[in-house]
């Protein structure tokens, strides 16, 4: 057990047998101790740093720790039919991570070291051409994973993943998560019904930018996104930019398209966000498909 080197502090804590220098326990990292502090400033410091800094974590916190990332998981399309005693057990896999708006999560050649569960928030995956243009492969929302690929064949990410909005994530390591895999083939069974149902999703893709014309392809896009958006009353935060990125497409003719459609009253547009009005509509244009000028 060492004390913290303030006078008259009386903090203490149990430190790694191999620490050296001088401590101030405190504040929990190693300082150079300044002889010509004062005692006042010392003191000072001491009862400052002891009301901002978050008390050292206690053995109950763990316990909870473990119940909510146990929790998580129950609520997650992937892990909820899983008996409790698993879901203890992968419990103890995972790790929370929170990500700021904007934040690049992985890049496209990075190592794949895992899966990654996104909690709240949404998160784009996309990849960048030569160019420097954005294509937009797919939306991760609330409930959903991705990095499956490059975790099943421990090779290079695919694409870039980033944070649309803050997100809250969960991870698990691959080193951890093939061999809770091949003890529990429901699981894996499930990850497969993903991979398949995103193969569909790029096929379908595929199959959109080669002969949907601009107001059929952005149409299926809004009314898809709307789909995804759950109860918001037709409402999409996403960016106009973001928009283009997914139907592959250049902002100004997204933007043109788009404002001719809030002028009939189609939609509202909003700084952030689309809001789907009439909804018909844009599904008459989705199955239409033709080349009739829309705007």
């Amino acid at each position: 057990m060492r004390h913290c080197l303030v006078p008259r502090c009386g903090y203490a804590r149990q430190l790694p047998a191999d620490a050296t220098g001088l401590w101030l326990d405190c504040l929990a990292f190693p300082i150079v101790w300044l002889q010509k502090t004062s005692y006042r400033l010392q003191l000072g410091l001491c009862a400052i740093i002891r009301v901002k800094m978050p008390a050292i974590a206690r053995d109950s916190s763990s316990t909870r720790g473990a119940a909510d990332r146990a929790s998580l998981l129950r609520n997650h399309p992937l892990f909820g039919e899983l008996a409790p005693p698993i879901l203890e057990r992968i419990s103890t896999y995972i790790r929370r991570r929170s990500v700021p708006k904007g934040e690049i999560i992985f890049e496209k050649g990075d190592d794949g070291v895992g899966l990654v569960g996104v909690v709240s928030g949404s998160v784009k995956i996309s990849v960048t051409s030569a160019e420097g243009r954005d294509i937009v492969l797919n939306i991760i929302r609330p409930g959903e994973v991705f990095g499956e690929i490059a975790l099943l064949d421990g090779r290079a990410r695919t694409a870039n993943a980033t944070a649309m909005s803050d997100c809250e994530l969960i991870v698990i390591e691959r080193r951890e998560f093939i061999p809770f895999l091949r003890s529990e083939p429901d699981v894996t069974l499930k990850l497969m019904e993903i991979l398949c149902a995103r193969l569909r999703k790029t096929s379908e893709q595929v199959q959109d930018v080669t002969f949907l014309n601009l107001p059929a392809r952005l149409a299926k896009t809004l009314l898809r996104l709307m789909a995804n958006a759950g109860p918001s009353m037709g409402k999409v935060i996403i960016t106009q930019r973001e928009i283009s990125q997914i139907i592959g497409r250049s902002r100004e003719s997204t933007n043109k398209q788009l404002r001719a459609w809030a002028k009939r009253g189609w939609i509202r547009l909003e700084r952030g966000s689309v809001t789907v009005m009439k909804a018909g509509k844009l599904v008459e244009l989705a199955a239409m498909n033709s080349d009739l000028d829309a705007w």
